[in-house]
C-alpha cells in the first residue's frame, strides 16, 4: 500500500518526527514532517496527503484543531492520532470527530503500520465509493466488440497508449463507444489500482462544472455549505476522464490549460494552489482544429490535450462488426437464458443500415427488437429501422402539419422540422432523440429553445 503514499507526521517532539520519517521512508512511504498544527495546516493546503499522524498536544494550535480544519477542507485524509495513555480519553473525543484511530505513545511500529495500511484501505473504499455516488447507473467495462480491421488498428494505438502517460483526445461520432476506450487505456495502464474519475462537459453549467473539477470553499457561493473536493482532487494517481471536452466554455478552457500544464488548479473561492497528479483523457465529436480556426476553441488547450489521438471509426464503417455487436446484445439484455435470434432477412437490414447513431443506436434497437418480436426469431419489422438518418431529410407529414412544395424551405427551418419529428417520434424523450440525431443533448436543448420546439 506504500506505493505513491504520501503521510505528513505532524508532533513538536523532532526526534520522534526524525525517527518515525526514517522508519517510514524504509517502507517506501513519502513522508514529510512539522512540529506544530499551524504548520500541517499550512502543508495540507499545499499537498494532497493521504495519511496525517498526529500528535493532539501542540504549543500553538493543537491536534484537536488541526482535525477539525482537516474534516472541512479534505476529509479523505485519514488521520490517526498519536497519544499518551493520559489523553485516551481526548484520543476517542477525536475518533467521533472523524480520525480514523489511534495509536498509543511509546507506539508499536509494526502496530502503527499495520494501522496506516488500514487506513490507505479505507481511504481508497472512501474514494470508490465518492466515484460510484456521482455515477450510479455507471457500470464499468473494458471489453471492446469487434474484429474490423479499422477497430483492431484503434485498439493497438491504445495497447501502445496505455504505456505512457500522455494524455490523449479520443475522436469519434456520438455512439462509438469513446468512453469504453478510455477506460480500456486506464484499465490497462500502470494508474490502473486508482481512480477512473468522469465527467461530462456538456451535461453541467459553468459555475458547476468548474465546481465538480476543481472543488470549493465553504462559503464560496451561495449554496457552498461546505468545501468540497474537485474531481482532479478525487482522481489523484489515476485518470480523469473529460467527455464532449468540445463542450467546454471558453471561459473555463483557461483554467484547465493552467492545470494541464503544471498540475495546479484553485478551488472556486480558494487563494491557495494544490496539486494533483492525474492523466487526462478527454474525447469529442466534433472537429476541434476546426473549432480552434472559428475561435469557439483554445489551439494551445487542443495541443496540450491530443498529445496522442484515438480515433473510433464509425460502425456504418465497420460493417464486419454489426452482427457481432448485435448478438451480443441479443445475449446480454435477453431476459431468458436462451436469447432470441435474427432471421437472415433481419440480418441483411441491419447490415443495410447506415446508423448515424453508431453502437449506442444498433443497442437501441435490438433492444427495441427483443420487446416487439412475438416469437423466437426476430423478423426485419421488429427492428423498426428509422427510414432516414439524414438530419435534413424530412419525415412524413402527418395530418396536422402541411409543407408548400412550390416553396424551398430553407436549411434552419429543415432542421426544425426535423427536430421536431425525431423529438414526437421518441415522445419527447431527449436522451433518446440526440442520440438518434447524433448530437449531445446540450446542442439538443439549444436547438428546441432557438427554434421555440413545444411539446
Amino acid at each position: 500500500m506504500a506505493k505513491n503514499s504520501k503521510i505528513l507526521v505532524c508532533d513538536d517532539d523532532e526526534t520522534l518526527c526524525y525517527l518515525l520519517k526514517e522508519q517510514l521512508l524504509e517502507k517506501g512511504f513519502s513522508v514529510d514532517t512539522v512540529y506544530d498544527g499551524s504548520l500541517a495546516i499550512e502543508a495540507i493546503k499545499n499537498m494532497n496527503y493521504d495519511i496525517l499522524l498526529l500528535d493532539l498536544n501542540m504549543k500553538i494550535v493543537n491536534g484537536e484543531e488541526v482535525l477539525k480544519f482537516v474534516s472541512e477542507y479534505n476529509s479523505s485524509i485519514q488521520v490517526i492520532i498519536l497519544t499518551a495513555q493520559s489523553d485516551f480519553r481526548k484520543a476517542v473525543d477525536c475518533i467521533r470527530l472523524g480520525a480514523y484511530d489511534f495509536i498509543a505513545k511509546p507506539y508499536n511500529f509494526d502496530e502503527l503500520l499495520v494501522t496506516i495500511n488500514r487506513a490507505l484501505e479505507h481511504k481508497d473504499l472512501l474514494v470508490k465509493t465518492t466515484i460510484l455516488s456521482n455515477q450510479v447507473s455507471k457500470k464499468l467495462s473494458t471489453r471492446i466488440i469487434g474484429s474490423s480491421p479499422g477497430l483492431q488498428k484503434t485498439i493497438n494505438l491504445a495497447n501502445k497508449s496505455a504505456l505512457s502517460d500522455s494524455n490523449i483526445l479520443i475522436e469519434g461520432e456520438t455512439g462509438t463507444g469513446k468512453e469504453l476506450f478510455a477506460e480500456y487505456v486506464h484499465k490497462y495502464s500502470s494508474r490502473n489500482d486508482k481512480p477512473f474519475v468522469i465527467i461530462n462537459c456538456a451535461s453541467l453549467p459553468d459555475q458547476l462544472i468548474e465546481s465538480e473539477l476543481f472543488g470549493h470553499e465553504k462559503g464560496a457561493f451561495t449554496d457552498a455549505k461546505s468545501t468540497k473536493q474537485g474531481l482532479v482532487e478525487i482522481a489523484h494517481g489515476g485518470t480523469l476522464f473529460l467527455d464532449e471536452i468540445g463542450e467546454l466554455s471558453l471561459s473555463l478552457q483557461p483554467k484547465l490549460l493552467r492545470f494541464l500544464e503544471n498540475g495546479e488548479y484553485r478551488r472556486i473561492g480558494g487563494v491557495t494552489s494544490l496539486t494533483s497528479n492525474i492523466r487526462v483523457i478527454s474525447a469529442t465529436n466534433r472537429n476541434l482544429l476546426e473549432e480552434t480556426d472559428n475561435k469557439k476553441f483554445r489551439r494551445d488547450l487542443l495541443f496540450r490535450l491530443n498529445v496522442i489521438t484515438l480515433t473510433i471509426p464509425p460502425l456504418r464503417d465497420r460493417k464486419e462488426d454489426i452482427l457481432i455487436l448485435a448478438n451480443h446484445f441479443l445475449e446480454t439484455k435477453s431476459p431468458i437464458r436462451s436469447p432470441k435470434r435474427l432471421t437472415p432477412n433481419a440480418e441483411d437490414a441491419l447490415l443495410q443500415y447506415d446508423y448515424p447513431g453508431n453502437i449506442r443506436e444498433l443497442e437501441h434497437i435490438i433492444e427495441r427488437a427483443l420487446i416487439f418480436a412475438e416469437g423466437e426469431l426476430i423478423q426485419t419489422e421488429d427492428l423498426n429501422l428509422p427510414r432516414s438518418s439524414s438530419i435534413v431529410e424530412i419525415l412524413p407529414v402527418t395530418n396536422d402539419e402541411t409543407i408548400d412544395e412550390n416553396n424551398i424551405l430553407c436549411i434552419d427551418e429543415l432542421e426544425k422540422l426535423h427536430i421536431t419529428k425525431a423529438l414526437k417520434s421518441f415522445h419527447w424523450d431527449r436522451k433518446l432523440t440526440a442520440n438518434q440525431l447524433g448530437i449531445s443533448q446540450k446542442t439538443l436543448y439549444s436547438k428546441i429553445k432557438k427554434y421555440e420546439i413545444k411539446q
